[in-house]
């Protein structure tokens, strides 16, 4: 059993710590509090990503730091491209991909996949009076 930090469960899940601390707070992930400190099981929180704990599914090897794991809710394949959507968290990834890579891949709906975001932009937006 490998008990992590805040800032081990952070980094592992892809989050800033004092958002893992809320959750773990709110209940919503699996940790203990220990004294002033929050920690988590490393097998809970891979439960909690429906993912195994295994070797082959730590991660890729690559330089793009950008590496969120989730599950594919649809792919739509038209001509020579395919949209391929994940479930990351809450939230959904929507990333166009060529058909053959979706075929090479052998990607179908309920996988587990990592999508990989490689960019030297980065746009954020603000409603306006919003302080």
């Amino acid at each position: 059993m490998a008990l992590l930090s805040a800032e081990q469960a952070a980094t592992y899940l892809h989050l800033n710590v004092k958002r893992i601390q809320a959750l773990a707070r709110a209940g919503r992930l699996p940790g203990r509090r220990v004294g002033r400190r929050w920690l988590f099981d490393e097998r809970d929180l891979a439960a909690v990503l429906g993912r195994p704990l295994e070797p082959d599914t730590l991660g890729l090897d690559l330089s793009a730091r950008n590496q969120l794991r989730g599950r594919i809710l649809g792919i739509h394949v038209e001509g020579l491209m395919a949209e391929v959507r994940i479930a990351i968290g809450e939230q959904e990834l929507v990333a166009m991909i060529t058909r053959s890579s979706t075929e090479r891949l052998g990607l179908k709906v309920g996988d587990s996949a990592i999508a990989v975001i490689k960019s030297t932009e980065v746009m954020i937006g603000k409603g306006m009076g919003n302080g």
